[in-house]
């Protein structure tokens, strides 16, 4: 048995298949060519030379180090496995529990939007997660934190863009818009007509003036063009668009430190104070 060092948490527990102790029971439903894994590198060597897969136990408590090599070993198992294989859906699956503290970190830029609306933010930053790491290739020589940023952040906007309420409206009246839009278009295929606010409340099971509550409410979801005039100045005409504030900078910073602490970690003590001294405190000699 090998103890791997172990950095922020549990992983699991490697056993080689050859030895004095015989091969472990594998779990049910698991593929059998796997070992089970703890923590760190000290077996993916061993991994890589018999054609293995390392079994993870718990991929979410993965430290973020750990993270990072073990993901370098599923990336090269994956080029070479099988699509629709159990070992394919294993490796991949794993993947996604192991770096979902990017999706998390991505995510903490819009905790200021509240739970609820986090938990969609995170639902969607996971697509981009999941998309990142099926376009991902080692050969890039990239490392994947750089790659996948860009595509969980963008999910994330794309989120924004498409479920923006021009003003706050409570989530129920939200739920409501939804529920209305469906009624009156079964109301309206059945009747061949426009329903009435009574036929849609009997139908949605609400009141006639929480009907009308849910029309006001899409009122909020439309959007607004950005070339939309909206006032006269005398120098001509002004559009939304003038409004609209820059992007900080300081935010894509928070990105581009993340996707770099990877190299910067691998750099002697005197290099990461010269990055440090030349690019933090801004001194130039």
């Amino acid at each position: 048995m090998t103890a791997l060092g172990q950095v922020g948490g549990p992983v699991g527990v490697l056993c080689s298949d050859r030895g004095k102790r015989g091969k472990p029971v594998p779990e049910r439903g698991r593929p059998n060519r796997r070992r089970t894994v703890t923590s760190t590198m000290a077996g993916t060597d061993r991994a890589q030379t018999v054609g293995e897969l390392p079994e993870v136990v718990d991929p979410g408590q993965v430290a973020p180090k750990d993270a990072r090599e073990l993901s370098r070993l599923f990336f090269r198992q994956l080029a070479v496995l099988e699509e629709g294989t159990p070992e394919y859906q294993y490796a991949r699956n794993t993947l996604i529990e192991m770096n979902m503290s990017l999706v998390r970190f991505a995510a903490g830029r819009f905790r200021s939007r509240g739970p609820e609306e986090m938990e969609d933010i995170v639902q969607v930053g996971m697509i981009g997660l999941i998309k990142a790491i099926d376009r991902f290739e080692l050969s890039r020589e990239v490392e994947f934190t750089s790659f996948a940023i860009p595509y969980i952040v963008g999910e994330m906007k794309r989120f924004f863009r498409d479920t923006s309420w021009s003003v706050h409206v409570p989530r129920r009246l939200q739920e409501a818009r939804v529920q209305l839009a469906r009624a009156t278009e079964e109301l309206r295929t059945r009747l061949g007509r426009t329903p009435t606010t009574r036929e849609l409340a009997q139908l949605m099971s609400l009141t006639e003036e929480e009907v009308n509550e849910a029309r006001i409410a899409a009122n909020g979801y439309n959007s607004a063009s950005l070339d939309a005039a909206i006032g006269s100045e005398p120098d001509g005409e002004s559009v939304l668009a003038d409004f609209i504030g820059s992007e900080d900078a300081a935010l894509e910073l928070v990105e581009d430190f993340h996707a770099l602490a990877p190299m910067i970690a691998e750099l002697d003590e005197r290099e990461r104070k010269i990055i440090h001294w030349r690019f933090v405190e801004e001194l130039t000699r």
